[in-house]
């Protein structure tokens, strides 16, 4: 399989394309034969007007700074894309690809997108033993959904953002989506006739040297950001 650049991915990447990602460490093995799926982490694209391409997931990590809340932290985040593939890729070894829907979707799924990414932001990633749990909950019919998500993992906050763009029919629970579930080997159906293309693998670089140390101020909010964006939209 050919590889693209990824500054060439940043280019094609839309609002809702899929990226995968298959590393090889213990952890790793353990995600993806649990799953029985040749991947172990998703996100998916945020791509908003004139702002750089971002990844909407879910990671143990706080290295990199959330652009939605300006803070570090682990769980639910929204990073630069760049950033993120580069630490997913070269500092924690994982191979990428990216599956791109096959039309651009609704400036109303979009705005959805954003409401979910302002509810989920910051919520914990969950112990090893609650996400087996709640996965295999996921899997038993009669079992009810909580209403309140304290934690979540990475194909769950992909699910329920795809669910409020209208992309997922409902009648599968968040907690029944792993990151093998949005790998083209798996039978995924979409709603409203939309389709995920096949994996285009990405060359990752090594990752963009680290903030100098005497640094104090953190990142402009993305949250702040994305309000001046709907504002320009509502001219």
């Amino acid at each position: 399989m050919t590889a693209i650049s990824l500054e060439r991915a940043l280019e094609l990447t839309r609002t809702g394309d899929i990226w995968v990602f298959r590393g090889r460490s213990p952890a790793d093995r353990a995600i993806q034969t649990l799953t029985n799926s040749p991947v172990n982490h998703v996100g998916m694209s945020l791509v908003v007007d004139d702002l750089p391409p971002l990844m909407w997931h879910a990671e143990l990590g706080s290295s990199l700074p959330d652009l939605w809340s300006g803070t570090r932290h682990r769980g639910v985040q929204l990073h630069d894309m760049h950033d993120a593939v580069c630490q997913w890729g070269a500092r924690y070894g994982q191979r990428a690809w990216l599956r791109q829907l096959d039309r651009p979707i609704t400036r109303d799924s979009e705005d959805a997108a954003l409401r979910m990414i302002a509810r989920l932001d910051g919520t914990p990633f969950p112990s090893t033993a609650r996400l087996t749990t709640r996965w295999f909950k996921g899997r038993i019919p009669f079992l009810k959904e909580q209403q309140a998500l304290e934690s979540a993992y990475c194909a769950e906050v992909v699910a329920l953002t795809y669910g409020a763009m209208g992309l997922l029919p409902r009648s599968r629970r968040p907690n029944w989506y792993d990151p093998g579930r949005f790998w083209s080997g798996d039978s995924l159906t979409l709603a409203d006739g939309y389709e995920l293309g096949d994996e285009i693998a990405v060359d990752v670089p090594a990752p963009r040297p680290a903030a100098p140390p005497h640094r104090r101020r953190g990142p402009r909010p993305l949250s702040a950001v994305l309000d001046a964006v709907k504002k320009r939209r509502t001219r």
